[in-house]
């Protein structure tokens, strides 16, 4: 099961049966993922019928009986029915941190079935909204070479800027922001430890810059950390950063029944049904 990001209570009247109330709420970016992150791509990813396995690491001493078995770490490890892309569930597993936040789900893909090795890899937090990394997933399903290069950097700026955000007056090429400045999408340098096949990222040295990837954060800022923080690794195609980015930065609202404390007082929200 997945454990919320935040112990915040309900933020409208429970219904008679004691449920949380349900809102339709905007602006997505800020809604957090509603404590439902795993459950919103695995639905996603079995209706597009991707198959799923459990990986459990556990511990056994000797002479103890195998319902006492200690389980150290477990993720879910989601397969295309081509192989060549894979979504892999990490909170459990020791992940390390994107923005001081954790690593919830780690997308790979590869460019053919002779190599293990994947061609590129992108990082989600966390209250990242499922309905982006959703929309992300099923552009991903639809490519029939994951890995080929399509679009550049304006398909990924254009797919906010129609929907109001604004470009970065100094680097209007690679930079954008939500008219409120909460949240934000960057095309440079790319954190330690995203894996990319790009002979770059492995030669780069210290003082250099390696290949640029896009990154997506918000800030809610006045000392609160991170909401949400995701990396695409330099070889990962345009078009499908700019679905995650049109996804992200839609004006329609979505249905939530918890909010992140930290951007709650931000959100539109008017009752579902």
């Amino acid at each position: 099961m997945e454990a919320l990001l935040n112990s915040v209570p309900s933020f409208g009247p429970s219904t008679p049966g004691g449920a949380p109330r349900a809102y339709w709420v905007g602006p997505r970016h800020l809604a957090g993922d509603d404590g439902c992150l795993y459950d919103t791509v695995a639905d996603t990813l079995a209706g597009l019928g991707w198959t799923s396995l459990a990986i459990v690491r556990g511990r056994q001493e000797p002479g103890e009986a195998p319902q006492d078995r200690r389980v150290l770490r477990s993720t879910v490890l989601h397969i295309s029915p081509d192989t060549l892309r894979w979504a892999q569930w990490a909170l459990a597993d020791e992940p390390f941190h994107l923005g001081d936040l954790p690593i919830a789900w780690q997308v790979s893909a590869r460019a053919d079935t002779h190599s293990p090795l994947a061609q590129w890899s992108a990082y989600f937090t966390p209250d990242i909204p499922g309905e982006a990394l959703a929309d992300f997933l099923v552009a991903l399903d639809a490519r029939d070479q994951p890995t080929v290069p399509l679009g550049g950097p304006e398909l990924v700026l254009n797919a906010v800027s129609a929907h109001g955000w604004i470009r970065d007056i100094d680097r209007p090429h690679t930079g954008a922001a939500d008219p409120t400045f909460a949240s934000y999408l960057s095309l440079g340098d790319v954190p330690p430890l995203i894996q990319d096949a790009d002979p770059r990222a492995l030669t780069a040295a210290a003082d250099e810059a390696g290949p640029a990837g896009w990154q997506a954060w918000a800030d809610p800022g006045l000392g609160a950390p991170y909401l949400w923080a995701a990396s695409f690794g330099a070889s990962v195609p345009d078009d499908l950063v700019a679905a995650f980015a049109a996804s992200l930065s839609s004006t329609a609202p979505v249905l939530r029944r918890m909010l992140p404390e930290s951007t709650r007082d931000r959100l539109l929200r008017a009752p579902a049904g």
